[in-house]
Formats: structure tokens, sequence, C-alpha cells
């Protein structure tokens, strides 16, 4: 075996004033002919497959072919081990700063050289998403090296600056990898055949590894620098997409065109037969009243049975109000056009309706483009839910619930809109996401803002836009009405926040159950909350969930009349 060092020098970048230096990044990789692997050939997971599977949203409508179960380490309290503990269950201490706090897998040596061990998996699979978080929120350096060995390789074949490696300044380019606000996220996928194991050589902060945990026998090649390299044009043109999303023209157009009045329907119906909705956009008349994004209701109905039921706000990720953003699956554009781009095929026949659950009339365009689709046992519809809630308070601690659902599926996305009546960070609350009625999360967080992807959420109240996850919105601030350097630092979080994830190669399929709750912890006691959030998943026809359309609930949300408290 031959080993090279491929060494990468950054250059200063200004953020905000700030000018960082990035410290040197040096990647170990295998330069031998990758291993053959049987099996049929396609169905090999390799770099490029994943690749290709980023971008072609015809496959996340239908089950995987490959088997996988989403899996992730993170630095989550240790001490939450079951909600019956309602102390230990909501110990908010989720990093590892001093020697007391143990929230990491383990400690090893190697070479004379300490490493802490951040995730450890052993059998098939793939790293398909990254967090790291900035260790001081006003500066964005770091000495500590992150390494990745994989198939039990004693040298890593991934090595580099912890937040330079993940924060598209490096060997991932933008945007398959990425600066957030005050954190790197990643999405390249590291492949691995039979292990892969994550460290970092000093001491952690907060982190998430995010996972495909294949099923045993799988084909999986290895990620080696020699297949990185070979992926190199495949990989510009994946970023080129996804920065570029586009609307399909290719299929029938269908247009609606009304004034809706107060609890009336208006409806497109699909064509006969077999086919997918493949672009779906929707503009209303006005937006001065921002609550017609909530009173508007978007319901969509396949083969006789309603899969969406979701205020248009929720739906498209604007949250209340008109919060324009650019996503793979969904854009809101500034002249108020609101874009979605997931495929929702269907056998028989289908029905898009607005339904109108404001006091005023609204005028409304509506169009979809309904294109071809092969049917197989796989194939999936397309399901879109909502739930709104106030009061909801911040103590006791509790976890508030997504959506549960029953069946077979795969969970693609939210958008979850809050109203915070106070000045202080709301959003301190872990995910917790049980797959196939396992008895502990195989999804446990370590922040709202965590899983949404940024951090330090108390002064990132600004907005920002990335093709799988987006702040359209926080406080008075959107893509409109950027902070400006002078409020760098600031921390108001009052008023209504949204924050919205797609799921690409994160997607997670679920056999039989998933059950996706998020933690209530703010850091002010005793004040009651505006919880909204708009949930996407695919599923087979006999797949159910506990959301179910809540006009009466929706109208009293909109109505409520809140007060800030200074």
């Amino acid at each position: 075996m031959l080993n090279f060092k491929l060494t990468r020098f950054t250059s200063q970048i200004n953020i905000n004033s700030i000018t960082v230096l990035f410290t040197t990044l040096v990647f170990t990789g295998c330069v031998n002919e990758p291993k053959k692997v049987k099996g049929d050939e396609n169905q090999i997971v390799t770099i490029t497959s994943l690749l290709k599977e980023m971008t072609d949203r015809d496959m996340v409508a239908k089950f995987p072919q490959n088997n996988f179960r989403l899996k992730q380490e993170s630095s989550y309290n240790r001490a939450s081990k079951t909600p019956q503990d309602t102390v230990g269950w909501f110990t908010n201490a989720d990093f590892n700063t001093k020697e007391g706090l143990h929230n990491f897998l383990r400690v090893e040596e190697h070479n004379g050289v300490k490493e802490w061990v951040l995730m450890d998996h052993k059998g098939p699979g793939a790293i398909v998403r990254t967090w790291m978080p900035y260790s001081n929120p006003k500066d964005p350096s770091t000495t500590s090296t992150i390494k990745i060995y994989l198939d039990g390789a004693t040298e890593p074949v991934l090595e580099g600056n912890m937040l330079g490696l993940l924060n598209g300044t490096g060997l991932f380019p933008f945007p398959l990898a990425h600066k957030s606000l005050r954190s790197a996220v990643s999405f390249f996928p590291i492949t691995y055949a039979k292990s892969c194991k994550v460290t970092v050589t000093e001491r952690p902060f907060f982190y998430q590894f995010t996972y495909r945990a294949y099923d045993e026998g799988t084909a999986v090649e290895t990620f080696t620098m020699e297949n990185f390299k070979k992926a190199d044009a495949l990989t510009k043109k994946v970023c080129k997409t996804l920065l570029s999303p586009k609307n399909s023209s290719v299929g029938k157009a269908l247009e609606l065109k009304e004034t809706v009045a107060y609890k009336e329907e208006k409806s497109i119906v699909l064509p006969k037969g077999t086919g997918a909705v493949r672009s779906l956009s929707l503009k209303l008349g006005d937006y001065q009243d921002s609550t017609v994004t909530r009173s508007v209701v978007l319901k969509v109905e396949f083969d006789g049975q309603e899969t969406v039921w979701c205020p248009i706000g929720d739906f498209f990720g604007s949250g209340i109000g008109l919060n324009p953003f650019q996503g793979w699956y969904r854009t809101v554009d500034n002249d108020g056009a609101m874009s979605s781009r997931w495929v929702m095929p269907y056998q028989r026949s289908g029905k898009i309706s607005i339904f109108n659950l404001g006091n005023e009339p609204v005028d409304v365009e509506l169009n979809a483009t309904v294109g071809d689709w092969e049917w197989d046992e796989n194939s999936m519809y397309f399901n879109a839910a909502w739930r709104g809630e106030y009061p909801v308070s911040t103590r006791p601690f509790s976890d508030w619930n997504y959506v549960t659902l029953k069946g077979r599926g795969v969970y693609v996305g939210d958008a979850l809109t809050i109203w915070n009546p106070v000045k202080r960070w709301w959003g301190e609350g872990d995910e917790k996401i049980w797959v196939d009625g396992e008895d502990f999360p195989s999804i446990f967080g370590t922040g709202t803002e965590d899983y949404y992807g940024y951090s330090w959420g108390g002064m990132s109240n600004d907005f920002y836009e990335h093709p799988f996850h987006a702040q359209p919105n926080s406080n008075v601030y959107n893509k409109n009405n950027r902070k400006t350097e002078a409020e760098f630092g600031t921390r108001n979080t009052q008023g209504y926040s949204t924050e919205t994830r797609s799921r690409a190669l994160d997607v997670m399929p679920f056999g039989s159950s998933l059950q996706l709750d998020m933690e209530v912890w703010s850091w002010t006691e005793d004040v009651d909350m505006e919880y909204g959030v708009g949930v996407y998943w695919y599923g087979d026809a006999a797949t159910t969930s506990n959301r179910r359309p809540d006009a009466e609930g929706l109208v009293k949300l909109t109505t409520n009349k809140k007060e800030p408290i200074d």
C-alpha cells in the first residue's frame, strides 16, 4: 500500500470583519486500486452513487433499494437515559468543556497523541451529515484536528482542521460543505464497507455525525482519495445543480387563478392515470397581513386519500409572513411566489386545493406540472401535515411531538415556526427520534439550532440559507433585512422565528414506525410560547400519522392575541 499526503493551504478570509487564518489541512489517502465488491454494479454504494442520489428527487419518493437506517453520534448528555427520569432526560450539558463531562465515546492514544473518539460504527455505512460549532461564538478558529479512519485502518483516510475540513473551504466544496451561522456543516458522503471511526485531537465541544447504517451484506465501496478525485467532475456538477434548483417544465401544466372567499375551497384536478406532480407553485395577491401564510391551507388528495393538509407558510418554509429563501426542494421569492419541487406520485387520480380560513378573500395563482411516473412496490405517496399549539409552557421541561408515524415510509423534512415572548434564547431543546419501536432514540441531538444546521442560537438570530436548511426569519431579520455589523452580537430572539430542514442523503427510512419529538427547553422560566410545525414524509397508502386536519386549532392559533414580555 502506498500512502501520500496532500497539503492544502487556505487563505485569510474575512467573516463579518473577523479575519480568520485557517490552519494547514492534511489529508491522507490510499492510492491502491479500490477493491471490487460482489453484486450488481448498479447496487454498489459509492461516492458517485450517493452524489447522484443527492440531486435525484425521484429516488426520495421511493423506499431505498439499499435498505438502511439513519443513525447519529452526538454529544448529547449521557445522563439522558429514559423519559421516566425527568431530571436526567432534560439535562442540558451537551458538551465536553471540562473533565467532569464525558459526552463522547472514549479517549485513545495513537503514536503518543491523545484522540477523543466521537463515532465508531461497525458495518457498512456512509457519513451523510456532520455538524461542528465554533467553541467561541466570536472566534471561528480551532487548532483541533479531526481524523476519519475507515475499515479498521490504523492511519486516517481524512485528516484536517476540525472546522476547515467541514466548512466548504477545504477538501469538500461549497455547498456540499459550508460555513453556516457559527458552525461548519458538511453533506459530502464518506462511504465505508466495514467500519468508521472519527476522532479529534482536542477535547470536543458539541458535535453531530449522522450516518447511514446499511443492512449487513450491502456492497459499499470505501472512500479513498483516488475515487474522490475521480468524482471531481460529478461533484462540481452536483454543487452547481444544488445552487440553481429549477422547477420542472416537463409534463402537463395546470393552472388555477381564482379569488378564494372565507371558508371556500378551490381545486385543480390532476390528469387521470399514473403520474407525479413534479413542481407546484403558489402566489397570493397580497401578503400585507402576515398571518395569511398561516390561514391559507394547501390540501392535496391522491387516489382518494388526503395526504397533505398544511398552511402554506409551513409547507413552503416561509413561516409567518413572506420570508424569501432558496432551498433544493422549496423556494420563496421576493415577488411572493412559493415553489415546491417534492415529487408526488399517484396511481389513479389526484386533486390540489386551496382552502381559505382567513376572514378576508384571497387572490390565488396556483400552478402545477404533472409528469410521468412508473409506479412500483417501492413507490410512496408524499405527505405533509401541520401541528400548532399555544400556549406551550417553558416549565416544566417537556418533549413536543412533531409527528408519530405508523407503517413504512421515509421522513424528509420539517419547518418549525415559534413565537417567543421574551428576548432570551428559546431553542436549547434536543431532537429525539425513535425508529421502528427502538427503546432509545437512535437520533438524540444537542439543540434546536444544531438540528437546523447552525449554532449559538441566542446570538445567531439572522437570516441564512442553504440547499438543505435555512433560517428564513428570526425576530426582525430575514433575507431583506440582514443583521448589521453593529448588531452582530445582539441576542434578541423575541417574536417569530422559522427554521427549516429538508433531507437528501440524510432522509430517515422507517419500516414500522417513526416518532420525532423536540424538547421545549427555553432559558426563561414560566413563559408561554407558540409552536407550529409543518412536517413532510413519504409513505405507503396504509401508513398513518397522529396529525389530523385542524382548522379550528389553526384559526385559534392565528387569531390569539399574544403580548411580548420586556
